[in-house]
């Protein structure tokens, strides 16, 4: 099958019909939930929104679970869940209300198999490569084995303007890989949806070892020419490749604008979604064998971008 069949393809089954919100209840779970929102009305989908009490370890052996009047953890969170069931603001998108307990990851996960989840969204409260997500662990191991595309909200990301109806510019930030060839019909169809400016972006890294090779022992003239070549061509070969990616019967607001950047992939991406104010940035989340460990990484990409963005981050693993 063609790349352009393959794409035509995915583009057919993209849709968020099933919704699902996980919260801790803290104020970023609140941030998510309230972009979760629009597009669950946007698209007429189900949502559940979940909060998951992780296994308690205690000291002493207790033999059977606790009474229930006794476990206060449960009781608070049958509380919260109460509370905002009861909220205004979501009363019109008539959310299932879920409880439950056990290791986290491993209930949201069941979840979104058995309710066929086609969009998981949590918020995240860590700053830098080296913090926890929201949901600890459990987050970071969303972002790269989830079945279902994962929207984040990070720390820096404030409350939705409610003067905004939906996203109005999306920036999707790709390496040509896998996973950025299944995010990009998700990128496509919430532009079309939303009416909304898409940018394709392509970030070539500042110097390339492979191709500087002998020159490194040259003179500086001698390798800022080899340099400028490598860049020159492959600026071209991205563009190319930027400008393929969009079908023909593509129903946009606009002429896609295509931007191929030179800096590290991070600031690259952000500082592109800056520029242009983006309100979501689309991009693919590599599989790697120990998700937790990748979120540990200084350089890990989509952290680092999850960590520092302003916009919501939309994840599709690949």
């Amino acid at each position: 099958m063609s790349a352009l069949a393959q794409l035509r393809e995915q583009k057919e089954s993209v849709g968020f019909k099933r919704v699902l919100v996980a919260t801790d209840f803290s104020a970023v779970s609140e941030r998510a939930l309230a972009y979760a929102l629009p597009i669950v009305r946007r698209f007429g989908s189900l949502v559940s929104i979940v909060n998951v009490i992780p296994p308690e370890t205690r000291d002493m052996i207790i033999w059977g679970p606790l009474p229930r009047e006794l476990d206060r953890q449960r009781l608070e969170a049958e509380q919260e869940m109460a509370r905002l069931a009861a909220e205004a603001s979501i009363k019109d998108v008539n959310p299932h209300m879920l409880l439950a307990q056990g290791p986290v990851w491993d209930v949201l996960s069941s979840i979104i198999q058995r309710e066929d989840t086609d969009l998981l969204v949590l918020g995240t409260r860590g700053r830098g490569g080296l913090k926890k997500l929201a949901l600890g662990s459990v987050a970071e191991e969303a972002l790269r084995r989830a079945t279902c595309p994962v929207l984040t909200i990070g720390p820096s990301v404030p409350l939705p303007d409610p003067e905004k109806s939906g996203f109005k510019t999306i920036l999707f930030a790709t390496d040509f890989g896998p996973a950025s060839t299944r995010a990009f019909p998700y990128a496509l169809s919430l532009a079309e949806e939303c009416h909304a400016k898409l940018i394709l972006l392509h970030m070539l890294p500042p110097m390339p070892l492979a191709v500087i090779g002998p020159g490194a022992y040259c003179p500086g003239v001698f390798v800022a020419g080899d340099l400028a070549d490598w860049q020159s061509t492959m600026n071209q070969e991205s563009v190319r490749k930027l400008g393929e990616l969009v079908p023909a019967g593509a129903k946009l607001m606009s002429q896609p604008e295509i931007v191929v950047g030179k800096d590290f992939l991070p600031e690259g991406i952000l500082g592109t979604a800056a520029t242009h104010n983006a309100d979501l940035i689309v991009m693919g989340a590599n599989r790697v064998a120990s998700a937790r460990l990748a979120a540990h990484v200084p350089w890990a990409l989509t952290h680092d971008v999850i960590c520092e963005a302003r916009c919501p981050v939309l994840t599709v693993a690949g």
